[in-house]
C-alpha cells in the first residue's frame, strides 16, 4: 500500500496547486490545455463570431417598402404582380414579382439585389384598412382595364415572439430584480459573505491575527497593575501551555472583566489581541441579537466553530450582559425568548460536552450583578478581574499616556493634575487631556498651560461658562448666600470634604457651585454621611435663615439628600428604628418583581427614618448658620464682589479647620504647588456638589 506522506513536497505542491488562482474549484474561468492556459471566454466569443457570420453570408434580403402609387402606377400597369398577400393582424400588403420580370426593379431593391428570395415577397406598402385598399385595387384595375384581374391572398401571421415575450417579459424583470438584490445582498464574500441572506447565522467576529498589525500593547495602558498581571498570565498560558500541562493544571476557560465605564476593560482586550500570539476574535454582545428567530445562538455556534479551527485562540465578548442577564426575571418574556436562547447556546458551547480545548474566554462588562449565575460559575468563567476606578499613583500613569501627544509648557507637573483628578476613570483623564488642548488652541496659544487643565476639569465637571445668562441683582444675591451656606457648613463640620473653591458664575444647567475634594476611601461612617447631608443642606437653609423664604435652586441638592439619605436607612442600616437590616438586592433578582421586600409598615417606618435624619441634618446646618450669620454675610459679599473665592478666604473668616485627613493633605499640596508656579495665585479644584 503507498503512503502517502512519502513525498511531503510533491502534496504540498499538489495542494497548493489545486488551491491556486488557475484552478477551476476556485470558481476561475481559466483551463489548462496542453499545459497551457485557456479562458473560457473565447469559446463564447467564437460562438458570437460565428453567429455573425452566418447573418452576413447565408440570409436573404428582406422585402423592400413602397408604396401604393408605386405599386398601381408600374407594377400593376405593367402586369407584373404574380400575387398580392394582405397580412390583416399587420396592416401590410406584400407584393410578389413575377419571376421573368423581377430584374427591372433591380434598382428599387437596391444594393445586394442578387442576394433576394426570388420567391417573394419583394416588396411590402402599408394600409389603412383592408376595405380601402380592396375599393382603390378594383378601380385602379378597372381603370387600366387589365385583363388578368389580381385577387388579393388574405393571411393572418401570428407573432409568436412577440407573445411569448409578452409573457416572458414580467416574469425576466422579476427574476432580474430577484438577481440584482441577491447579489447585492451576498456582495461581501459568497456563501459567508458578511450580507449574504444565506450567512444570517454566521459570526460576526472581528478576526486579529500575526497579519492584522494591532498597535496596541501593554505599555499602552497605563495603571491597571493588577488587572494587567492576571491578564498577561491569561496571555502566558496560550504561549507557553506546557509549563502548566506538565503539572496537571488546566488552562482556564474563561476570563471575566468587571469595572465601572471608562476604566479601561475594552482596552486591556485591545491590549491581549497585541500581545497575543495566537488569534483573537472580538464582537459585542448586541452583534448576538437579530430580528430573525434563532440567529443568536446559530452564531454562538459558529462562532465557536471558528475558535475551534483556530486553536489555541482567545474570543473576546464585549457588552456581555447584552446576552447574558439571568434568565427567568422579565416578566415581559417568555421561554422563547431569543435572547435566552442565545444564552443557553453559549453556556453549552463554553462548557458542554463538546471540548473546546485552547479557546479561552474573554468577556466584559460594567453589570456583573445582573449577569446569569449560571454563566458566572468556575468552568465557564473560572476567574473575575475587577478593574476599578484608578487611585494616585494610576492617574498619574495615565495622564503621562494621555500628555505625550500634547505640546505642554516646561516642567509641567503631572502630579498636580492627579491629585486635581479623585474619582476620574482613564476615559475621564483622556477627555480632560483632549478638552485642555482645546481650550489652549481656542486662545491662540502654541502651548497647553496648566490654567487650560483647571479650565478643563471645570468645563467637564460644571459645564461652560455662561458669564453672558442674564441674571437679576436679587436673585445673584439669592445665589451667593446659597453657595455660601454650602461652604460655611462644609468648612465648619469635621467629616465635611474639604472646600477649594465656591463660585456664583453659571456654569451648565447651575447658577452657582462649590468645588470640593473628597478624601479616597473604601468605607464611609454615619459622621461622615451626616456631615455631607448637613453641607448639602446648607445652602436652602442659608436661604431661609437670611431672606425668609425657600427657592427652587435647592433641587440638586435635595435628590442627593433624600437618596443618600434612603440608602442609609434601607440599605446601610444606619437608622435607629430598623438597625442591621439590609433591604439591597445584590443579585438584582427583585428587579422586575411587583412588590417591595418588605412590608407596609416598614415602609412608614423607613419613610418616617428618612425624614427624621433629613430634618435633623436641616436643623443642624441652620443652627451652624445662626451662630455663624456675621462670617456667613462677609463671606457672601465678598462672594458677590469676586463672583469666586477660594479656600483661604474662609480660612480668614472662620479660622483654620479641626479636621485633618489625608484630602487635607492633597489641599494643601496643592496650594504650595500653586505659590510655587503662580507665586501665591489660587488654583481651582474639582468635585462639584
Amino acid at each position: 500500500m503507498k503512503n502517502n506522506n512519502q513525498n511531503p513536497e510533491k502534496d504540498q505542491k499538489k495542494t497548493q496547486k489545486e488551491s491556486s488562482p488557475e484552478s477551476p474549484n476556485k470558481g476561475n474561468n481559466n483551463f489548462n490545455v496542453g499545459g497551457k492556459k485557456f479562458n473560457i471566454y473565447w469559446i463564447y466569443i467564437l460562438i458570437i463570431l460565428g453567429i455573425l457570420a452566418l447573418n452576413l453570408f447565408y440570409t436573404t434580403k428582406e422585402p423592400v417598402e413602397t408604396t401604393w402609387q408605386d405599386v398601381r402606377g408600374q407594377m400593376i400597369k405593367d402586369g407584373d404582380i404574380k400575387k398580392l398577400v394582405v397580412v390583416r393582424n399587420s396592416g401590410k400588403v406584400e407584393v410578389y414579382i413575377k419571376d421573368n420580370n423581377l430584374s427591372k426593379y433591380s434598382a428599387k431593391i437596391g444594393e445586394d439585389a442578387e442576394k433576394v428570395n426570388k420567391q417573394g415577397p419583394h416588396f411590402f406598402f402599408t394600409i389603412g384598412s383592408i376595405d380601402a385598399f380592396e375599393r382603390q385595387l378594383e378601380e385602379a384595375q378597372n381603370e387600366l382595364n387589365l385583363s388578368e384581374r389580381i385577387s388579393p391572398v388574405y393571411e393572418d401571421r401570428p407573432n409568436y415572439l412577440g407573445e411569448a415575450f409578452t409573457w416572458l417579459l414580467p416574469i425576466i424583470i422579476l427574476v432580474g430584480i430577484w438577481l440584482f438584490i441577491f447579489k447585492r445582498m451576498s456582495k461581501g464574500g459568497g456563501a459567508g459573505g458578511a450580507g449574504n441572506i444565506f450567512s444570517v447565522g454566521k459570526s460576526k467576529a472581528q478576526l486579529f491575527d500575526k497579519e492584522s498589525n494591532v498597535k496596541i500593547d501593554f505599555k499602552q495602558v497605563a495603571g491597571l497593575e493588577e488587572a494587567k498581571v492576571e491578564i498577561m498570565e491569561i496571555v502566558d498560558f496560550l504561549k507557553s501551555p506546557k509549563k502548566y500541562t506538565d503539572l496537571g493544571g488546566k488552562i482556564p476557560k474563561g476570563v471575566l472583566l468587571v469595572g465601572p465605564p471608562g476604566t479601561g476593560k475594552t482596552l486591556l482586550a485591545k491590549a491581549v489581541a497585541g500581545e497575543a500570539d495566537v488569534p483573537f476574535f472580538s464582537m459585542s454582545g448586541s452583534d448576538f441579537v437579530e430580528m430573525f428567530v434563532g440567529v443568536g445562538a446559530s452564531r454562538v455556534r459558529d462562532l465557536f466553530k471558528q475558535a475551534k479551527e483556530k486553536a489555541p485562540c482567545i474570543v473576546f465578548i464585549d457588552e456581555i450582559d447584552a446576552i447574558g442577564r439571568a434568565r427567568g426575571k422579565n416578566a415581559n418574556y417568555s421561554g422563547n425568548d431569543e435572547r435566552e436562547n442565545t444564552l443557553n447556546q453559549l453556556l453549552t458551547e463554553m462548557d458542554g460536552f463538546a471540548s473546546n480545548q485552547g479557546v479561552i474566554i474573554l468577556a466584559a462588562t460594567n453589570r456583573a450583578d445582573i449577569l446569569d449565575r449560571a454563566l458566572m460559575r468556575a468552568g465557564r468563567f473560572d476567574r473575575q478581574i475587577h478593574v476599578e476606578l484608578p487611585d494616585y499613583k494610576e492617574r498619574q500613569e495615565i495622564f503621562k499616556v494621555h500628555l505625550k501627544p500634547l505640546k505642554l509648557e516646561e516642567d509641567f507637573n503631572v502630579d498636580f493634575m492627579a491629585k486635581q483628578t479623585p474619582g476620574f476613570s482613564g476615559a475621564d483623564i483622556a477627555n480632560v487631556c483632549n478638552e485642555a488642548a482645546l481650550i489652549a488652541a481656542r486662545k491662540d496659544k502654541e502651548i497647553v498651560e496648566k490654567q487650560d487643565f483647571l479650565d478643563a476639569i471645570d468645563r467637564i465637571i460644571g459645564g461652560l461658562e455662561k458669564k453672558n445668562k442674564i441674571i437679576s441683582q436679587e436673585e445673584k444675591r439669592a445665589i451667593a448666600f446659597h453657595e455660601s451656606g454650602h461652604a460655611t457648613v462644609s468648612w465648619l463640620l469635621e467629616h465635611a470634604s474639604p472646600l477649594l473653591k465656591v463660585s456664583i458664575i453659571p456654569r451648565g444647567k447651575a447658577l452657582g457651585a462649590a468645588w470640593y475634594l473628597p478624601e479616597e476611601r473604601q468605607l464611609t461612617t454615619t459622621e461622615q454621611l451626616r456631615d455631607e447631608m448637613s453641607s448639602a443642606l446648607g445652602g436652602r437653609a442659608s436661604e431661609e435663615l437670611m431672606f425668609g423664604k425657600i427657592s427652587t435652586g435647592a433641587l440638586n441638592d435635595l435628590e442627593k439628600v433624600t437618596k443618600q439619605a434612603y440608602a442609609m436607612v434601607a440599605y446601610f442600616g444606619m437608622s435607629e428604628e430598623i438597625k442591621n437590616i439590609s433591604f439591597y438586592d445584590s443579585s438584582g433578582q427583585n428587579e422586575f418583581a411587583f412588590s417591595k421586600p418588605y412590608s407596609e409598615k416598614t415602609a412608614e417606618i423607613i419613610d418616617k427614618e428618612v425624614k427624621l435624619i433629613i430634618d435633623t441634618e436641616y436643623k443642624r446646618a441652620k443652627d451652624i448658620l445662626k451662630k455663624n450669620k456675621v462670617g456667613l454675610t462677609k463671606l457672601a459679599e465678598l462672594l458677590l464682589e469676586r463672583e469666586v473665592i477660594f479656600s483661604e478666604d474662609l480660612e480668614k473668616i472662620f479660622g483654620p479647620r479641626k479636621s485633618h485627613t489625608r484630602a487635607e493633605e492633597l489641599v494643601k499640596d496643592i496650594k504650595e504647588e500653586e505659590k510655587k508656579q503662580e507665586g501665591g495665585e489660587t488654583e481651582k479644584g474639582i468635585d462639584k456638589n
